[in-house]
């Protein structure tokens, strides 16, 4: 007879941010916490549904620990915010200044970053073998932030960062430098001339989203020798993607950083290892189905 639900042992853990109803997070955990063995239970603590803010975020853990949850991932507008009310962090997420997981363990709250691990094992498997002497990013916010310090992590020689706020775009790039060495990063001032030289181009803005149509950049500054790389998951080809591919640039899909962010934070709150194959072919499962 099969062990009963009941028996097995419990994994509680949740999502605070605003606007997630769309998120696949909870389902990819639950589904890898049941083929594991656990009684995975995975909840949504959406902002904007329950009428709060980030203020409220103290709260929110302090409920959370009381509960027994293993640990929350967070997300828009609690990133930064969330860092104030933490007891530890990881070096990766204080060097990010962000965190999206926070273990919940023994009354301490400890924060790391699975964003930027989530984008580079996305982009090892999936271009293994690109160019990276020079790339273009454009977008230096929150993502923007984990996806340049992947980059650099990989080796990209030179990362170029773009963002419609020139001082956001320099900030980073100027954090960047100060870790990864003068050179490795700077704050770009010529698109075009920038993507002359590029081996590759990363989308980290929410252009290309359903409710963002459209292309980040002219599409004529693509070129069939360039890799072309997003965040985006929703949907999972944008514009900018289908233009790439039709003029036979290399590729990248932006689910990578979205299911492996979640293999990261389930490792982190489980202590158990995920099998990141399997939870790749929900997420395709779960994308289909929207």
């Amino acid at each position: 007879m099969s062990e009963c639900w009941e028996s097995r042992p419990a994994y509680l853990a949740g999502l605070i941010g605003s606007g997630i109803a769309a998120s696949l997070t909870p389902a990819m955990h639950e589904r890898e916490g049941a083929v594991q063995g656990l009684r995975a239970i995975y909840r949504r603590l959406d902002l904007a549904v329950l009428g709060l803010d980030a203020g409220a975020l103290d709260e929110l853990l302090i409920a959370a620990q009381r509960l027994g949850f293993a640990g929350v991932n967070v997300t828009h507008p609690c990133k930064q915010a969330v860092i104030p009310l933490l007891d530890e962090l990881s070096a990766e997420a204080r060097a990010l200044g962000a965190v999206n997981t926070v273990v919940l363990r023994e009354g301490r709250r400890i924060g790391h970053n699975t964003d930027w691990s989530g984008f580079a094992e996305g982009f090892r498997r999936g271009l293994p073998d690109a160019a990276r002497r020079q790339v273009v990013q454009i977008g230096a916010g929150g993502a923007g932030a984990a996806v340049a310090h992947a980059l650099l992590v990989l080796g990209v020689e030179r990362l170029a960062v773009f963002d419609t706020d020139a001082g956001r775009a320099a900030r980073l790039a100027e954090a960047l430098a100060a870790r990864f060495g003068a050179g490795r990063a700077v704050a770009g001032l010529d698109l075009a001339g920038a993507m002359d030289e590029a081996d590759g181009l990363v989308n980290c803005t929410p252009v290309g989203m359903a409710q963002y149509p459209g292309l980040p950049l002219p599409p004529e500054l693509l070129r069939p020798a360039l890799w072309v790389a997003e965040i985006v998951y929703f949907p999972l080809e944008t514009e900018l993607l289908r233009v790439a591919r039709a003029l036979g640039c290399r590729t990248l899909e932006g689910g990578g950083m979205a299911v492996f962010q979640a293999v990261g934070a389930f490792r982190l709150f489980t202590g158990i290892e995920p099998d990141a194959g399997r939870m790749l072919r929900h997420f395709s499962e779960l994308v289909g189905a929207r």
